[in-house]
C-alpha cells in the first residue's frame, strides 16, 4: 500500500528547518556520486505541457519522480516515491508546497555556503507564492534585518511585505526601483519568470551574493551578462541541468566568456570539493534550476513522518 500526501499534510509535516538539512545532505550526496539526478524532460503540446524529473536517493531507501502539467489552469505537481530496495511504490505527494519548499531551501543552502557571514539586507525580485519560501529560508540561514522587494505590481507586492513582515518579524519593504532592490544589498534574490533581465549587473557591490531562482528555461533570463562577468563563483545545482536549462547563463556560455568547467556544483561546495566564496569581496552567483533528488528525499522524509503522526491516505494501485 502506498501512502497518498496531501498538501494539507504536506503543510503539517515539513519545516523548513527540516527542509534545509535535507537539500544540503543530498546536494553534498550527489556531488560525491551517492545520489542520482536527471535533468528535466518536458512534452510539449499547444495548450499544456508535462515536465518530468527523475532521481535517486539510495541513502533514503528511494528513486522516483516528480511530474507536473502546466497550462492555462495552472500548474500541478506530483511526486511519485518507490522503494530503492524493494522497487514498490511508497508514496505520492501533492507536491505545490514541497517544491515550493525545497525551492526556496536550496537558495537558503547556498546562501548559507555562499554569501557573507554577516550578510543582513536582502533585495527580491519576486512576490508570489515561490518569494515566500526564499525569504522562509535566507531568514533560518542570516540573521536579516531589512528586506527590500521589488515586482511590477505595487499590491501586490505591499500585501507580500505584510504577510512576511508579520510572519518573520522582519522589516520588509517594497522597493521603489530595481536598482533600489539591488545597491545596499548583501543577498540578492530573482524569483521571477522574466524573459529578460530584471537588474543591472553594474549595481552589484563587491560581496554580494545572487541567488537567480526562476530560470528553469532557455526562454527565461532573470540576470544579464555583467552579473556572470563580475561573478567570482559561478555555482549551479547541477552542471547537466545548467547546461540545458540555464536561461541566465546561455548568452555567456554561447559567447565562450563561460565555459563547463568554471561551473561549480553546490555539492561540491558544501563538500569541500571546489570552493565557493574565497573571500569578504567575491561576488556570488547561484544559479538554480531544481532537481527531483530534492524532491525525492524529502519525499522520503515526509513518509517517515507521517507514518510516525498517522496521517495520509493508503491506497492499493496493485503493487
Amino acid at each position: 500500500m502506498a501512502l497518498l500526501l496531501r498538501e494539507a499534510h504536506v503543510e503539517q509535516l515539513l519545516t523548513m528547518k527540516t527542509t534545509l538539512e535535507l537539500v544540503e545532505r543530498v546536494h553534498r550526496e550527489y556531488s560525491t556520486g551517492n545520489a542520482i539526478d536527471v535533468p528535466r524532460e518536458r512534452t510539449r503540446l499547444p495548450k499544456a505541457a508535462l515536465h518530468i524529473l527523475q532521481g535517486a536517493v539510495p541513502s533514503a531507501n528511494i528513486f522516483g519522480y516528480k511530474a507536473y502539467t502546466s497550462s492555462r489552469e495552472g500548474i500541478r505537481f506530483l511526486v511519485y516515491g518507490f522503494s530503492a530496495e524493494r522497487g514498490s511504490l511508497d508514496v505520492i505527494v501533492e507536491a505545490n508546497r514541497l517544491g515550493m519548499m525545497r525551492t526556496g531551501a536550496a537558495g537558503g543552502v547556498a546562501a548559507k555556503w555562499l554569501a557573507r557571514e554577516d550578510a543582513k539586507v536582502v533585495g527580491i525580485f519576486g512576490s508570489g507564492w515561490q518569494a515566500e519560501g526564499q525569504l522562509r529560508a535566507l531568514a533560518e540561514v542570516r540573521k536579516l534585518e531589512k528586506v527590500k522587494v521589488y515586482s511590477r505590481t505595487a499590491e501586490k507586492v505591499a500585501k507580500f511585505c505584510d504577510r512576511m513582515r508579520q510572519e518573520l518579524s522582519l522589516d520588509v519593504i517594497a522597493a521603489k526601483t530595481p536598482e533600489d532592490a539591488v545597491k545596499a544589498s548583501d543577498i540578492v534574490v530573482t524569483i521571477t519568470t522574466s524573459a529578460t533581465p530584471v537588474f543591472d549587473g553594474e549595481w552589484l557591490a563587491p560581496g554580494t551574493h545572487v541567488n537567480a531562482a526562476g530560470s528553469n528555461s532557455l526562454l527565461r533570463q532573470e540576470i544579464d551578462e555583467a552579473t556572470v562577468r563580475k561573478s567570482n563563483a559561478v555555482v549551479v545545482d547541477s552542471r547537466p541541468s545548467a547546461i540545458k536549462e540555464a536561461g541566465d547563463l546561455l548568452p555567456s556560455l554561447e559567447k565562450g566568456r563561460l565555459h563547463v568547467g568554471m561551473l561549480t556544483e553546490l555539492g561540491e561546495v558544501i563538500a569541500g570539493l571546489r570552493p565557493g566564496r574565497k573571500q569578504a569581496s567575491d561576488i556570488t552567483l547561484f544559479e538554480s534550476q531544481g532537481m527531483a533528488m530534492q524532491d525525492l528525499i524529502i519525499a522520503a522524509e515526509l513518509l517517515k513522518l507521517a507514518r510516525a503522526a498517522g496521517v495520509g491516505e493508503e491506497v492499493d494501485l496493485g503493487s
